[in-house]
C-alpha cells in the first residue's frame, strides 16, 4: 500500500509542476500577444508615415519641376499629360 501512495505522491507532484507551467506558458502567450499587437500598430502607423512622406516627396518633386530646376522635369510632364488624358475622359463622358 505504501508503494501505491508514494506513486501517487509522484504523480500529483507532477501534474501540479505541469500545471504550474501550463499556467506560465499561457502568461508568456498572454505578453506575447500584446507585444505582436502593439508591434503590429507600430508597424501599421510607419506605413501610413511613409506612404505620407511619399506623396509629399512627389508633390516636391512637380513643385522643384514647375520652379525651373530641371531634375524631375520628365515626371512633371508625365504628370502634366496624365492629367490631361484624366480631364479629356471626363469631359468625353459629360458629352456623352
Amino acid at each position: 500500500m505504501s508503494e501505491i501512495a508514494t506513486i501517487i505522491d509522484i504523480l500529483e507532484q507532477k501534474i501540479e509542476k505541469l500545471i504550474a507551467k501550463n499556467i506560465n506558458l499561457e502568461n508568456k502567450n498572454q505578453e506575447l500577444q500584446g507585444e505582436l499587437k502593439r508591434v503590429a500598430g507600430f508597424n501599421e502607423n510607419q506605413n501610413v508615415a511613409m506612404v505620407t512622406l511619399k506623396k509629399d516627396f512627389d508633390t516636391l518633386k512637380i513643385t522643384n519641376s514647375l520652379l525651373g530646376s530641371e531634375d524631375y522635369k520628365r515626371d512633371t510632364k508625365l504628370k502634366i499629360n496624365s492629367l490631361i488624358r484624366e480631364i479629356d475622359y471626363c469631359i468625353a463622358q459629360l458629352s456623352d
